[in-house]
Formats: C-alpha cells, sequence, structure tokens
C-alpha cells in the first residue's frame, strides 16, 4: 500500500500511508483507538475507497471495489465483531455465498472432508454441525478463519483478534498463526496489545493520528518503544492503592440463583457478596462462567421472582432498566455494538438515551434539540470524545471513542452503582488508562463498582477486593493485598476450592 490517504468529511482517517506485508510473515499493525489502523484494512478488503493512494498486490496494481474482489485475489478479513449468522451450523457459514461443486445440491460430506483437512493442519478443531450460538467465542473466531482459509486466501488480516478470547485461546490462535506463517501465508495482526505483539510478530508498522510514525523487525524493538511510539509520550500508570471499605454496601447479593427452563445445572448457583460504597469489587474467571447473567440480573436486563438483590436498601429484583437506572445503577456492557449503543445514530443521540424524556431536554413530548446539542458538545469536551461533532454517526468511530460516548452517558449520571463489564475490551493502552481513571474516580467520590473482567492484569490492578467466579459459582472474595498472588487466583478460576488454594 502506498500513500494511502482516506478522508471521512474534515475527519482525516490516513494520511499518506505506506504499508509493505511480505510472503510467509506476520505483520502486526499498532496503534491507539482512531490511529487508522481498520480503515486502512477496510480499504485493502475493499470495505472503503482510498482517496489518495495505491495497493499492489503481488507486484500488479488493484483497486477492490468490493470484499468480493479482495477475496478472490486471496484476501481475507476476520472483523472484530464477527460477521457470522448465529442460528446457521458452521459448515453452512463457511460456504455461504459460494458455489461450491453441485451447488444447489451441495455435497456436505465432501465439503465436511475438506474442511477437516485444513482444519487438522491449522489446529482449528470446531464441530461443523454445531450452530454459531452454540459455539464459545474462540471457537467462532476459528470459523471465521476457516471461512477466509476455505476462500483460498493467502493473505489474513486480524482485527483486535486476542480481544475477546482468554488467555488459552490466545496461545492456540498463535500456534495457528505460525502455522500458517510456516505454510507461506501471511498475516496482518491489527492490535494494541504489546505483550501479544512482541511474542508472535516478525515485523511491526505503527500508526499514530492517521500516520505511519514506524515500521520495525519486531526482534529490534522494545515495549517501552512501541508504546511511545504509539501514543507520543511516555505512559505512566500510577500505582493505586487499595484498601478495605468500612462503609455501607450499597450493593448486596444474597443466595442469587439462575436456572433455564429444560437445563439441569443451574446458570448461577447460591452468588451472595456485597459492594460498598468507596470500592472497586473485581469478578474475575473465564469468560463464560456466569459473569454476564450476574450483570444482567443486577442491571434489571434479566429479571426474575424473588428477593436476591439489594440496592440501598431496597430489593430491586422486579424493577426494570430505567426503574433501576433512577434509582442511580449505571450499566457499562461488554459489547458496545450490540448493547451499549445504537451505532446508526449520531453521538448526540446516543449520549441521550437515558435522559431524552426528561427536563430540560423535553417538555410535553417535544424535544429541546439545542439543548440536547449543548449537552451532547460538554459531554464530548468533557470525556475526551474525538469525532466531528455531536451529529457523527457513531458507527464511524474508533473503538475508544465509541467506549467513551457510554462512559459520558453512564458516569455522567453519577451513580451509586456502576456495573462494569469488560471495560476495556478492544482498547488501546491509553484509552483503557483513561477507562480506569474514569472507574477510580468513581470510587473516590463514593460510588460502588463492580467490575466484571476476564482481564486478570486489569482487576489486580483496579480491585479492592476480588471474588471469582467458576461455573456459576462464587470460589471466594480476597482482599487485594501486595501479598496476593495471580497463582492464587488462577487456581480458583480453575475450580479449586478457598480452602484447598489456602492449605495449598
Amino acid at each position: 500500500m502506498r500513500g494511502i490517504t482516506k478522508r471521512f468529511g474534515s475527519v482525516i482517517a490516513n494520511r499518506d500511508v505506506d504499508l509493505t506485508v511480505e510472503a510467509g510473515s506476520i505483520h502486526a499493525l499498532l496503534g491507539e483507538n482512531g490511529a487508522g489502523k481498520t480503515t486502512l484494512m477496510n480499504i485493502l478488503y475493499g470495505l472503503y475507497q482510498a482517496d489518495g493512494g495505491e495497493i499492489l498486490w503481488e507486484g500488479r496494481p488493484v483497486r477492490f471495489r468490493e470484499p468480493g474482489e479482495a477475496i478472490a485475489h486471496g484476501i481475507g478479513m476476520v472483523h472484530q465483531h464477527f460477521m457470522l449468522v448465529r442460528n446457521m451450523t458452521v459448515l453452512q457459514n463457511i460456504i455461504l455465498g459460494l458455489r461450491p461443486a453441485g451447488y444447489p445440491l451441495v455435497n456436505g460430506k465432501q465439503v465436511g472432508a475438506e474442511l477437516a483437512e485444513l482444519s487438522k493442519q491449522y489446529g482449528l478443531a470446531v464441530d461443523m454441525q454445531k450452530r454459531v450460538d452454540q459455539l464459545s467465542v474462540g471457537e467462532q473466531q476459528r470459523v471465521e478463519i476457516l471461512k477466509a482459509l476455505y476462500r483460498r486466501a493467502r493473505l489474513l488480516i486480524l482485527d483486535e483478534p486476542t480481544a475477546v478470547l482468554t488467555p488459552q485461546e490466545t496461545r492456540e490462535l498463535f500456534t495457528t498463526l505460525r502455522r500458517l506463517r510456516d505454510a507461506g501465508c501471511s498475516t496482518i495482526l491489527i492490535s494494541h496489545r504489546l505483550t501479544e505483539i512482541m511474542e508472535v510478530s516478525d515485523r511491526i508498522t505503527v500508526l499514530r493520528d492517521g500516520c505511519k510514525v514506524a515500521d520495525a523487525d519486531a526482534a529490534g524493538c522494545s515495549e517501552r518503544e512501541l508504546s511511545h511510539w504509539m501514543i507520543g509520550r511516555e505512559l505512566n500508570l500510577p500505582r493505586r492503592e487499595h484498601a478495605e471499605s468500612a462503609a455501607e454496601a450499597v450493593l448486596e447479593v444474597q443466595d442469587l440463583s439462575l436456572r433455564e427452563r429444560g437445563k439441569s445445572a443451574p446458570l448461577l448457583e447460591h452468588i451472595s457478596f456485597q459492594v460498598r460504597s468507596g470500592e472497586i469489587l473485581g469478578i474475575a474467571g473465564v469468560d463464560g462462567n456466569g459473569q454476564g447473567y450476574l450483570a444482567e440480573l443486577i442491571c434489571g436486563i434479566r429479571r426474575q421472582n424473588g428477593s436476591s438483590i439489594r440496592y440501598q436498601g431496597q430489593y430491586i429484583d422486579r424493577l426494570n432498566v430505567r426503574q433501576r437506572f433512577a434509582l442511580g445503577i449505571s450499566y457499562i456492557p461488554d459489547d458496545r455494538h450490540r448493547d451499549g449503543l445504537i451505532l446508526d445514530a449520531d453521538v448526540q443521540d446516543n449520549l441521550m438515551l437515558h435522559s431524552y424524556r426528561d427536563a430540560p431536554f423535553s417538555r410535553r413530548g417535544v424535544l429541546n434539540r439545542r439543548r440536547m446539542t449543548e449537552s451532547a458538545r460538554a459531554a464530548m469536551e468533557t470525556y475526551d470524545i474525538r469525532a466531528e461533532g455531536p451529529h457523527a454517526r457513531v458507527g464511524n468511530l474508533s473503538g475508544g471513542n465509541q467506549q467513551k460516548i457510554i462512559l459520558a452517558r453512564e458516569l455522567g449520571a453519577q451513580p451509586s452503582l456502576l456495573v462494569a463489564m469488560q471495560p476495556t475490551r478492544g482498547l488501546d493502552i491509553g484509552a483503557s488508562a483513561y477507562v480506569h481513571d474514569q472507574l477510580a474516580a468513581c470510587r473516590d467520590s463514593g460510588g460502588g463498582v463492580l467490575l466484571i473482567s476476564t482481564d486478570l492484569e486489569e482487576i489486580m490492578a483496579l480491585s479492592d477486593r476480588i471474588a471469582v467466579l467458576f461455573g456459576g459459582r462464587l470460589m471466594g472474595i480476597l482482599p487485594n493485598t501486595p501479598a496476593l498472588k495471580t497463582e492464587t487466583l488462577g487456581l480458583l478460576m480453575g475450580g479449586r476450592a478457598l480452602e484447598e488454594v489456602r492449605g495449598a
């Protein structure tokens, strides 16, 4: 890619960017959210058209007007948010849009055999007959990679591939990438996780503010250098002091259980804990151990009869989301695209989702758009939301700016309880540090924070106390003292009992 430039109105997403990827290599594309990484790859994949510059594929100039043309040339892309039809099988998803031999009477056994061979060759084990909604996140990612390889991709673009993976799944992915490299397939790895970049990449290109600022061999770089190139300054993360709060509980969960009809095993089983004012309680655990159900029950997305959840002395089990928000409970969801934002709406409307019915933004059902715009501009300045203006489409913004909109909306209400579910998923180190500062500020102002994260480093950096979920059960709650070891939490996350871990 030579001299690639792309504008969205007055915003320049890419400015005169060069990128060269060698055959049989893993090339990392590094940068903060909003640096232009995904835009550059969307141009390569045919989703966007460049305003300037050219693309050379295997030595010849090309211009991809749509993804189908890029795929036909051997370029595949796995997006951060997977493009799969959830109620279809793995096999159906992989051949969707293709016309294999015998179409429309597809020989499923033959296609299955070809996919089994691909799967075995690259270590991408997945059940072809399972529906996508029955798969783990890691398995869904394997389906996306298999889908690209089945279309004979020789260059694979992976957009933040480890953002939704457990450490074990990340190791498996890297093993696959190395096998692809050994087979002559190239990979462009879009990421912001420096440790992972250093572990798996051959070469690294760094973007900042839409421009290329560095291009180097991974072996000759340090994490410190990469961090400086990414954000243009030294990132000093302050050490946070943790202390057990003596304040009253803002949230009390007592003997909370959840069962799904027709299934014997409970989704949550006898969960009890407190979140006190002025503390962050971290919930650690491998993804899929009941964290989502717990957050939804506390916030009112999922409700059930009973008296298990008490907020500021009041049982709230039967209250809906709006009623709980009015009481002072805010929620940062783990999937900002699905649950946190309306991507086709603008910044202003997304900021107003909680408050558009209330004064001064509404009177007798009539919206005061001027007041809404003033409020949106103020929020954009306070939370450093970088967009063309309040009427910029949210779907066109970077992940970091999208997350800041959610923070502005939820924290702007000055909640007494904040439930933060994977608040830094898919964010770079600079944006993650900003989110951490906001969570700490909420705690320091007297609010209670329930931080649910699969990132153990994040949990240990922010939490005053740490609880561990495994299989829908609470394995124990520990104070976050200097004596607490990650190995201890790791054993609890693997299902070991607290008494057993303490004995060891």
